[in-house]
């Protein structure tokens, strides 16, 4: 699942999205209101974690032009204030929760997971199916033909992003892009080194193989 970080404080920033990332999600960071609703607005994302003190443009107003576009994913929203007038505020701009600064990540984390299995029913399928092979997005849990399997999870998000596109090849800087959030390096054989240790393990045990490669061009799971 990926998510949407807009936050203008660098270590807030940094703080969130490390956790995020060995949670197993992949992100993607805004640093002022103006790109957050860019992003919002032409990227997909299961859920954004907006600030309400943002240069450029405020969270609120962020937040109230994604509901005007119907953009309805889940909207946590960050704020320093926390008085009830505060909070209301920013839930009756469309947010739906509010956590006040400073906070822990496994609250952060806690209200994520309650966010996205509350939009579950309403929005894509949690758990993705090929062949034999399952993933379950909130539990984190893999399996093949009733094995389970446990990866690491940056494995996992690139699992995640090569089920999501069944049938499709998907190049090394797509994949760079949404499982790492990295502008491609041709030098890098980042994205290869991990494959090969995802394939060991959907693949290597069992008979049918899933995971192709087309070369020159890029992955496919089908």
């Amino acid at each position: 699942m990926r998510i949407l970080l807009v936050e203008d404080d660098k270590l807030t920033a940094d703080f969130i999205l490390q956790g995020l990332q060995q949670a197993g999600f992949s992100t993607c960071h805004a640093s002022d209101g103006e790109s957050g609703l860019f992003k919002a607005k032409t990227e997909q994302f299961d859920l954004a974690v907006i600030d309400i003190m943002l240069p450029k443009r405020d969270g609120i107003s962020v937040i109230e032009e994604m509901r005007a576009a119907r953009i309805g994913i889940p909207v946590i929203v960050l704020s320093a204030r926390g008085s009830v007038d505060d909070k209301v505020r920013g839930l009756r701009a469309g947010g739906d929760d509010y956590l006040v600064k400073p906070f822990s990540f496994t609250e952060l984390l806690a209200r994520i997971q309650a966010q996205l299995r509350r939009s579950a029913p309403f929005s894509e399928p949690t758990v993705l199916t090929v062949a034999d092979l399952s993933i379950d997005l909130l539990s984190r849990k893999v399996t093949r033909a009733g094995i389970r399997i446990d990866l690491q999870p940056r494995e996992f998000a690139l699992l995640e992003y090569l089920m999501r596109n069944t049938g499709r090849v998907v190049s090394k800087t797509m994949i760079m892009e949404h499982v790492w959030e990295y502008n491609f390096d041709p030098q890098s054989n980042i994205v290869e080194a991990r494959m090969y240790r995802l394939r060991d393990k959907i693949d290597k045990p069992f008979d049918r193989e899933l995971i192709h490669t087309i070369r020159g061009v890029g992955y496919v799971l089908e």
